[in-house]
């Protein structure tokens, strides 16, 4: 687990394994961006920049358009899983094999490799992406410093098996309080119980339909679920209040705004005394008509499919930059003890994208 320099010269298979071996939690993550930054400097075809443990790197050769590769550097904390370790299948093991350290190992190839694109890069390495919200380098940086991420279009290397999944689906936890009287529960007729009150909102859930909207092609699939429920003072006492906390994923041609009036209006005559929007992430749109999409989609191959979840290509479509999720890794392998690539597909992915960038 020596820190030492990365060595750009390694195929993008065992430059992961070199990644994996420099520890990265969360939080810890300068000695890596120090080698990043280090290596990136090194090369004389990309102009530099750093803001915290954040390495943004860009191309400027004057192309028509410009295309963004970005990709956190952390990991989840490390589960007796690194060093690395490569078995006889071609298969590595260890912490942030998957997520996301061969993806950024693909990023620093094509760094590395492509000194002129077809297209000017931009190069993102940044921090906290496993953590809270307010701590996410990508955020920092959009925020600090937009003309860094200024671009036609961005590729995430988050894990996708190699597959390309096209923006991402938004996410909104809200807190909805119903409220009624205490009492003694052996005379609960003399108050009112709130958790009884919370029986509307449970059945406008059960009955609710949710859209299946067709964005460039991608079927996105919404969904309303309650994911928590809390209420109760005693055994024996009448319950005056009850939070019931609902997680809604929306489509993205839904905006921040229009989620939270939908959401509003479903548990309109529900009886809901308090309603606070309690957590907060919009959706990305998937840009797939763009040219540089429909060409790198033909180049990497497959099938486009939605992104369900959330990642940080919400970041992009705010600063109005479509983006996509395409990365080596198996996405259900990701912060598991047992973590691990197939290196076949990080060397396919290095392949696809010089492919696609030098076309």
């Amino acid at each position: 687990m020596a820190e030492t320099p990365i060595d750009l010269t390694l195929d993008a298979a065992t430059l992961t394994a070199q990644l994996v071996d420099f520890p990265s939690e969360s939080g810890t993550e300068k000695p890596l961006a120090d080698a990043i930054e280090t290596a990136l400097r090194a090369l004389p075809h990309l102009t530099v920049d750093r803001y915290g443990n954040n390495i943004v790197a860009r191309t400027n050769l004057g192309r028509a358009e410009r295309v963004i590769l970005a990709g956190h550097i952390d990991t989840v904390p490390i589960a007796d899983n690194v060093p690395s370790r490569l078995d006889e299948d071609g298969v590595l093991w260890g912490c942030g094999t998957c997520d996301m350290k061969s993806g950024v190992a693909v990023q620093l190839r094509i760094a590395a490799t492509v000194p002129a694109p077809n297209r000017d890069l931009t190069f993102v390495f940044y921090d906290n992406e496993e953590v809270a919200a307010d701590l996410n380098g990508l955020k920092h940086v959009s925020e600090e410093h937009p003309e860094w991420l200024a671009g036609d279009f961005a590729v995430l290397l988050e894990p996708t098996d190699g597959e390309v999944e096209g923006g991402c689906q938004g996410t909104l936890r809200v807190l909805l309080t119903t409220k009624g009287e205490r009492a003694h529960s052996a005379r609960g007729w003399m108050g009112s119980n709130a958790i009884h009150a919370a029986a509307p909102i449970l059945a406008k859930l059960a009955a609710y339909e949710p859209r299946h909207p067709v964005i460039d092609g991608l079927e996105y699939r919404e969904g309303l679920n309650a994911v928590g429920i809390s209420g109760g003072v005693a055994g024996n006492v009448i319950p005056d209040a009850c939070v019931v906390s609902v997680n809604f994923r929306y489509a993205p041609d839904r905006s921040e705004e229009e989620a939270i009036a939908h959401v509003r209006e479903v548990f309109a005559d529900c009886g809901v005394e308090e309603f606070v929007v309690d957590d907060h992430s919009p959706g990305a749109l998937p840009g797939l008509s763009h040219p540089a999409a429909a060409a790198f989609i033909e180049a990497v191959g497959g099938t486009a499919h939605p992104k369900y979840g959330w990642t940080d290509v919400s970041r992009f479509s705010a600063l109005g930059v479509p983006a996509v999720n395409y990365g080596p890794g198996n996405p259900h392998l990701a912060h598991r003890r047992d973590e691990r690539v197939e290196t076949a597909k990080i060397l396919k992915g290095e392949e696809r994208l010089r492919s696609w960038l030098t076309g």
